[in-house]
Order: structure tokens, then C-alpha cells, then sequence
């Protein structure tokens, strides 16, 4: 169902539909291949997409929020979703993996610097990869913050949001016997990588059918499960990732490094009623960002589909299309 911003859908909001004028598959090692496409303008300002998920993968919407004859609009899909193969995969798939790959993609496209955008997990690389490689990124866009801690995991699997959507979270834990209900991520893990498809798809959409019936603020905790192949991914590689704590070497680690990249321009977008990424993390993320900007969103929950999201997204980015020689691109 479309959502709308007033009487406006947020189609209205974003610019036309557009077909990329590249698309290859990329080896990256370790077995995988990652599928990169560009759209827009093959000499304008370069911006790469990071997908949500982790398992996300992009999709033909995300081309839109860019104005077509200003930007080179890089997307991939993250090793192991999306048209990346090997499909759910988890070998050789860590976060300092796909840093690795955002690195193969800007060198094999001949790239100096270019902007970053990202929302939820895609935040969470987006500043996980400006951190390692500073020097590579011009400006950051980011939406809905994900600081991959402890306590944001607790807050969404551990019974937080439950108490605001307790429906909703029964649906979510019943099918877990109690004695497990004490670490839900490791119940779901035991399930997804099973061995057994049935029952690894099964349990892939009751993981991706919580998250979704939380993104928008007009859902109302509908079950969004999405086709059976896509939640298997999603599930299996977000669970992976966050039974892995984000394969950082300390919680708190984005927050504790941001020395290194407080120099970058940015703008953080968050939406005020967020429940999978409450906007604390994006609060404390700006807070000793000299060159950040936080803009919260009132009456938007999380998904990047949300009209007042989108609007300051596409805006922020039309801002942005004159500023090339300030930014080093």
C-alpha cells in the first residue's frame, strides 16, 4: 500500500523512475560475487547506497532519492542477499567484509572520494567505513541510526519495544519454547541454520515479519513477512550479524571512534517515533559531531519509505548538487 505524505504519495516526492546504465556482477573472493549498478549521471557527483539488514538488499526505489542529471548513484547488493551470490550466505561475510567491498567497488570504478548514504544497518556501515577509510568520503547522509550496541539489541530483542507492541511481540516469541526466551537471537539462530529449509524459512519470516510490522508508524503491527527466499536472507544474515555483535571489537565502538571522522560533512534524518532504532542513537551519535546535522522527523517511525523521511532526504541531497568543489568531488 502506498503511503502518502497529505495528499501527496511519497512517489510525488522522489524523482522519476530511472534504469541503470551499468550493471555487472563483482568478484570480491572468498566465493561471493556482488551485484553493483550505477545510475544517472556517469560524470556527476558519486554517491554509493548501503542497504539496510544486514540482508536488506537495495532496490529500484533507492535510485530516486538522487537528481538523475547531477549524481552517479552507485547501489549494491551486500554479499549473500539481494542478486549477490552465493544467496543467505554467511561464509566470509563479516562487516570488515563488506568495508573491504565498498573499498573494491570505489577503486574498480575509479573513484577518489565520493558521499555515502545509508539507513539503519546501512548507517551503521556508512560509519563504520568512514571510519576506516576518512579520507574517502566526502559527506555522509544518513537515516534512521543503527550504533550496532548491546543495548540497542536488547532494546528490540530483549522485550524493550515489546512493551508498546506486546502483541505484536507475542507473535515474535511464542514460537520459542520458554527456556529459551532468556536470548532470542540465539533461539532464532538454532532455527535459521537448522539445516532444514522449512524450518529455516519458517522462523526466517516470523524474524523479518517482527521487524517489518514495526518500520512504519502507520502499520498498526501488520505482519509484512515479504516473499519466503527474501526473509530467509534477510533473517539469516541479521541474526549472524548480531549474534556476532557486528564483528566489532567493543561495544559502543562507532560512538568511540568518532574522533576520526568528526571533519565529515553530515546530515542524520531520524524519525521521531523510530521503535527498531530509537533516535537516542542518532541523538548521541551528533551530539560531538562538529559538522553533523540532525534533523528529527515528527510522526515517522523508522522505514525510509516514511513521506517526511523521504522529503528531507531528497532535500537534503538537492543541496548538496552545486556543492561538488567544496566537497573534493
Amino acid at each position: 500500500m502506498e503511503q502518502f505524505a497529505g495528499s501527496k504519495p511519497v512517489s510525488s516526492l522522489l524523482y522519476p523512475a530511472l534504469n541503470p546504465f551499468s550493471q555487472r556482477m563483482l568478484e570480491v573472493g572468498d566465493g561471493h560475487q556482488i551485484y553493483v549498478e550505477q545510475c544517472g549521471n556517469p560524470e556527476g557527483l558519486p554517491v554509493v547506497v548501503l542497504h539496510g539488514g544486514p540482508g536488506g538488499g537495495c532496490s529500484p526505489t533507492m535510485r530516486r532519492y538522487f537528481d538523475p542529471a547531477v549524481y552517479r548513484i552507485i547501489l549494491f547488493d551486500q554479499r549473500g542477499c539481494g542478486r549477490s551470490k552465493p544467496h543467505a550466505s554467511v561464509e566470509a561475510n563479516t562487516t570488515w567484509h563488506l568495508v573491504a567491498d565498498i573499498e573494491r567497488i570505489r577503486e574498480t570504478l575509479g573513484l577518489d572520494r565520493w558521499m555515502v548514504f545509508g539507513g539503519s544497518w546501512g548507517a551503521t556501515l556508512a560509519l563504520i567505513y568512514a571510519q576506516a577509510h576518512p579520507d574517502r568520503v566526502a559527506y555522509l547522509a544518513l537515516r534512521g541510526v543503527f550504533l550496532m550496541t548491546q543495548s540497542e539489541l536488547d532494546w528490540f530483542y530483549a522485550g524493550g519495544v515489546g512493551r508498546f507492541w506486546p502483541d505484536v511481540w507475542e507473535r515474535f516469541v511464542d514460537p520459542i519454547p520458554v527456556s529459551e526466551r532468556d536470548d532470542l537471537i540465539a533461539a532464532y539462530h538454532r532455527r535459521l541454520f537448522s539445516g532444514d529449509l522449512v524450518t529455516e524459512t519458517r522462523f526466517a519470516r516470523l524474524w523479518a515479519g517482527w521487524e517489518n510490522a514495526l518500520a512504519s508508524i502507520g502499520n498498526d503491527g501488520a505482519a509484512a513477512e515479504g516473499p519466503a527466499e527474501y526473509a530467509r536472507a534477510f533473517a539469516r544474515l541479521e541474526n549472524h550479524y548480531f549474534t556476532n555483535a557486528g564483528f566489532l571489537r567493543e561495544d559502543d565502538q562507532i560512538v568511540k571512534n568518532m574522533h576520526k571522522i568528526r571533519h565529515i560533512p553530515a546530515k542524520v534524518v531520524q524519525g521521531r517515533f523510530d521503535m527498531i532504532c530509537p533516535p537516542m542513537a542518532a541523538w548521541r551519535l551528533t551530539q560531538n559531531w562538529p559538522g553533523a546535522e540532525l534533523k528529527l522527523i515528527p510522526l515517522a517511525g523508522h522505514a525510509l519509505s516514511e513521506p517526511g523521511i523521504s522529503a528531507e532526504l531528497v532535500k537534503t541531497m538537492d543541496s548538496l548538487r552545486r556543492k561538488g568543489n567544496v566537497l573534493g568531488l
